[in-house]
């Protein structure tokens, strides 16, 4: 049976291995995160940004018989996937910190940093600094390479500003590159990233600022969808944490939160509590918090690059998340300290390798459990009909070939709301 008359826009055919990530509604867990809706032979057909069939090419063609078909795209037997989606970074921000790779390196950790007023306190210095336009054209090359290497989607945390005027600054950078550029930005409030210079020993009264101003005008402005806090010892208490989110989730925040990233607070249990939409980070959470992200639902957002350079003596336990039945998703943290990469290639390798995940459990991470991450999983992360049209054709016959041939980008072209944006390793459109 034909699908409803008119055009199709694009068509991708001759695709050696379809990834659909086709099944089940909510985000997969368990022996379901390896189930990835492979097609051998299959094609993709859109109209109007939007999938009109995918699946075997055979079938796809029966389901547009008799209509005009405007642009066809050879995949030459390659690859196909979803979009991929990263639903961690902090895209938004002023200056680098290179410097602080001789620290590391003499083992500075990456919390005596923070104490001595570098770290996140070194970039707030930089980003309020930084004009709009200024931070907008950084931003904006980042999301191009994002883009170039397979990412259709991206969140995009504040938390460098840690004043009114400044986290509206980032967030106001963060709705213009949404409105701009291909990639769809996903804007994460997050004026709880640190506590700045000048409410050292007086947090309390920082949280006071950041639950009575700064998020009741975010609010009114509609400049963010989420509410994050890093939740760790040094930064903000779990009794704080909870203030912040529980005063966003008043608001009509959806919660995230950085937990147990570096010591074992009960972030990963505080994510539970509240029903937070996702917990970032969990190298230090505990089983108990594990599980009861696992009956809440909420997705395990493990960042490998991060512990990759920060050097850490451990790295996410996936692993063990998964046979627990927690959701887990991936994400490149892209920030301009801990992890300043917008490699999501770089991060399947890393997942292979750090956090011993297959190749099917990466892809289900970076698609269909990231868009869970960050609400968006009823549009995008898979293709399947109705859905965007957010395609990545890769230079490679098979998945495992991803993670295994690293440090290059296997991209050849990106498809977002059915136009092409990226062909034969070239942004042609941002």
């Amino acid at each position: 049976m034909n699908v409803a008359q008119g055009a199709v826009d694009l068509l991708v055919h001759n695709v050696g291995t379809l990834i659909t990530m086709r099944g089940a509604p909510g985000p997969r867990s368990g022996a379901g995160m390896a189930e990835i809706g492979a097609v051998a032979g299959g094609a993709v057909a859109i109209a109007d940004g939007l999938i009109l069939a995918a699946g075997r090419e055979e079938d796809v063609r029966d389901q547009i018989a008799g209509r005009a078909i405007l642009q066809e795209l050879d995949a030459q037997g390659r690859l196909l996937t979803p979009g991929l989606i990263d639903p961690h970074t902090h895209l938004v921000h002023g200056g680098s910190r290179e410097h602080e790779l001789a620290l590391k390196l003499r083992g500075v950790s990456y919390l005596e940093i923070l104490a001595q007023g570098g770290g996140i306190l070194s970039t707030v210095e930089m980003t309020r600094a930084a004009t709009e336009d200024e931070l907008y054209a950084k931003a904006k090359k980042s999301l191009d390479t994002m883009l170039l290497h397979g990412a259709t989607t991206v969140e995009a945390k504040s938390g460098y500003g840690l004043t009114l005027e400044d986290e509206l600054k980032q967030l106001r950078v963060a709705k213009r590159l949404q409105e701009t550029h291909a990639v769809d930005v996903v804007s994460t409030f997050m004026g709880a990233h640190a506590v700045p210079k000048e409410y050292k020993g007086c947090a309390d009264a920082y949280v006071e600022l950041v639950t009575g101003v700064m998020l009741p005008e975010v609010k009114r402005l509609g400049l963010a969808e989420f509410c994050d806090v890093f939740c760790e010892h040094g930064v903000f208490t779990v009794d704080q944490s909870r203030a912040i989110l529980r005063a966003a989730r008043a608001l009509g925040f959806g919660l995230k939160i950085h937990a147990d990233e570096i010591e074992s607070l009960c972030g990963a249990e505080l994510a539970a509590e509240l029903g937070c939409i996702s917990a970032e980070h969990l190298l230090a959470a505990t089983d108990e918090g594990l599980n009861a992200m696992a009956q809440a639902g909420v997705v395990a957002v493990c960042l490998p690059a991060t512990s990759f350079n920060l050097c850490a003596s451990r790295h996410a336990r996936a692993r063990a998340m998964i046979e627990m039945g927690v959701p887990v998703a991936l994400a490149t943290d892209d920030n301009p300290g801990s992890s300043p990469t917008e490699s999501l290639q770089l991060v399947m390798t890393l997942a292979c390798l750090h956090l011993r995940m297959t190749p099917e459990e990466v892809i289900t991470a970076l698609t269909i459990n990231a868009a869970h991450a960050i609400g968006r999983a009823d549009r995008v992360g898979s293709l399947e009909v109705g859905k965007q049209a957010d395609l990545v054709l890769y230079d490679a016959q098979n998945l495992a070939y991803l993670p295994y041939h690293f440090g290059i980008n296997h991209v050849d072209t990106v498809v977002k709301k059915g136009r092409i944006v990226v062909t034969d390793g070239k942004v042609v459109s941002s």
